[in-house]
């Protein structure tokens, strides 16, 4: 009778009784990192890190909006249900955070945490003090000035100057669990490990270096309209494209990031889903105008090089998984405005700036150009940029040479000083960058944010930009604002701090057991969604 009874009560719960037990779903996702990002809450490895070890598992005072594909993602509440401006000085926001929010460990989120966070990124002498978390945010956040605590759910920000946009510098500030620290001893190296707390819909479960770090749904999480559908997601570092696209063929992974373009048609012939989809980001190379000797001081060079370049030509190899660049900005966009320059393919007029400017066939402009393996946004680095090696020798008589380097060490040349040892001589970076929105334009383009403090690599600085943005920074008038967007935007075009090469489609490979996903127009995805069949 007791073998009955245990058998009754095991097939019961096996399902065996016309009660079908739910197996436990789980997503594999292969990056295009060559490492794990950084598991501590403020993850490393670029925009990607954010995508899939950031938002998942650490969240912000302010979230993505990431359920539309119709429209340029925008903001959202997040772990603060509201903000605005003090009305007795601009400079300063005021969030109100939201109530019964726990991260993963249990303990309270509130203003203490958040205060404790701000300090880990902000306070050079505070005992949780991370450099490598602080550098990353101090650089998406470089207008933050101070902060404090007005009681346990409403703490006030200034910045340094009047900033209509900065809710969209602190949607990078994410939040990680005081309690994290405390237990790996006061060790942000043994954080990484623990696993670290959160708020976010998903949980580390495990970190295992350069292989693999494991999520886990959360079903805590503070808002019940956004628990994710899928049980635990893996996410696995495969920097190398066909080594991604031959794990998704043979079922080593559910999801690719940048399937190398020539593999696309073979997939949709074998029934996998590929996803693309228009999203502010663009694929350029940074001048390097501030180095000694910089060939790109005049900006006839400048204006040259993106003349010289056969963008409808690199779209085609790229079996149309991007379109073409002539600005920051879309093309489309109504905040493209209208600058003297357009640019297109056009070798003659390339050849003639870079003669006025003194390089002919007798002294051909010959430099560096530091490029990475692979990456974040990055999409198929190093074809694309033998393609444009080739092209500029070919059009416009233009030597480059190639320094190839790891992801993150391309990153952290972007934010090296112009004759910095660590960029070797190069007068170029390809680094992929976001143009979502005010605070990003302000971050790479202002000339307050000369690297290493912040994201203007080149050094550039224009004072039509300046005015331009100080005018929208300080204006409430939409109109106003738009205006002066689309006067920042022509001199980005006109004066150019980048050569514009093409904004990318966001492709992406998937198993057609996945389901649910949504291509928002960001650079980030919301993971709540997706199901597997």
């Amino acid at each position: 009778m007791r073998f009955f009874h245990t058998f009754a009560v095991a097939a019961v719960a096996a399902g065996l009784c016309g009660l079908p037990a739910k197996a436990e779903t789980t997503l594999r996702i292969a990056m295009t990192a060559s490492d794990i990002p950084t598991t501590t809450g403020m993850p490393n490895n670029g925009f990607e890190g954010m995508r899939f070890l950031g938002y998942p598992i650490f969240e912000g005072l302010v979230l993505w909006d990431l359920a539309h594909t119709d429209r340029v993602a925008d903001l959202r509440p997040g772990l603060a249900e509201k903000w605005e401006q003090a009305p007795d000085d601009n400079k300063t926001w005021i969030f109100h955070l939201r109530q019964g929010v726990k991260f993963h460990d249990g303990t309270d989120f509130n203003a203490d945490a958040v205060i404790w966070n701000l300090d880990r990124y902000f306070k050079n002498d505070s005992p949780q003090y991370e450099l490598p978390g602080s550098a990353i945010t101090r650089a998406r956040a470089p207008l933050l000035a101070s902060y404090k605590k007005i009681d346990d759910a409403t703490v006030a920000i200034t910045t340094t100057k009047p900033a209509s946009y900065f809710p969209y510098m602190a949607v990078y500030i994410l939040f990680t669990s005081p309690a994290s620290f405390a237990k790996a001893g006061n060790d942000w190296t043994k954080v990484a490990t623990l696993p670290a707390a959160g708020t976010g819909p998903f949980r580390i479960t495990r970190v295992a270096p350069r292989q693999e770090v494991d999520l886990a749904r959360w079903d805590g999480y503070w808002d019940p309209n956004k628990k994710a559908r899928l049980d635990n997601v893996v996410l696995m570092p495969i920097p190398e494209a066909n080594t991604r696209l031959a794990a998704l063929r043979s079922g080593q992974v559910d999801w690719i990031e940048v399937p190398p373009p020539d593999g696309i048609a073979s997939l949709k012939a074998s029934s996998f889903t590929i996803t693309t989809g228009s999203y502010p980001h663009v694929w350029p190379w940074f001048y390097n105008m501030g180095a000694a000797g910089s060939p790109f001081k005049d900006v006839r060079v400048r204006q040259a090089l993106n003349y010289c370049v056969d963008r409808a030509a690199l779209v085609e190899l790229l079996n149309g998984t991007a379109e073409p660049s002539a600005g920051w900005l879309k093309a489309s966009d109504p905040n493209f405005g209208t600058p003297q320059n357009r640019y297109t393919f056009d070798a003659a007029k390339g050849k003639k700036l870079l003669a006025e400017a003194g390089f002919t066939p007798d002294k051909p402009l010959a430099f560096k150009a530091m490029i990475s393996t692979s990456g974040s946004g990055q999409m198929s680095p190093l074809p694309m940029n033998e393609f444009i090696q080739q092209n500029l020798k070919e059009s416009c008589g233009v030597d480059v040479t190639f320094d190839v380097v790891e992801w993150q060490i391309l990153l952290n040349a972007g934010r090296a000083t112009p004759d910095s040892p660590n960029l070797k001589g190069a007068m170029v970076i390809n680094v992929s960058s976001p143009s979502s929105d005010v605070g990003v334009m302000a971050r790479y383009f202002s000339s307050a944010n000369f690297s290493p403090n912040g994201f203007n690599f080149e050094q550039w600085k224009d004072d039509e930009f300046d005015n331009a943005l100080t005018t929208l920074a300080e204006a409430n008038d939409p109109a106003i604002i738009s205006s002066a967007l689309r006067k920042a935007h022509e001199r980005l075009v006109d004066n150019p701090p980048w050569l514009y090469i093409v904004h990318d489609l966001n492709p992406r490979a998937m198993s057609p057991k996945v389901k649910g996903f949504v291509s928002p127009q960001s650079w980030f995805i919301d993971l709540t969604l997706v199901s597997m069949q």
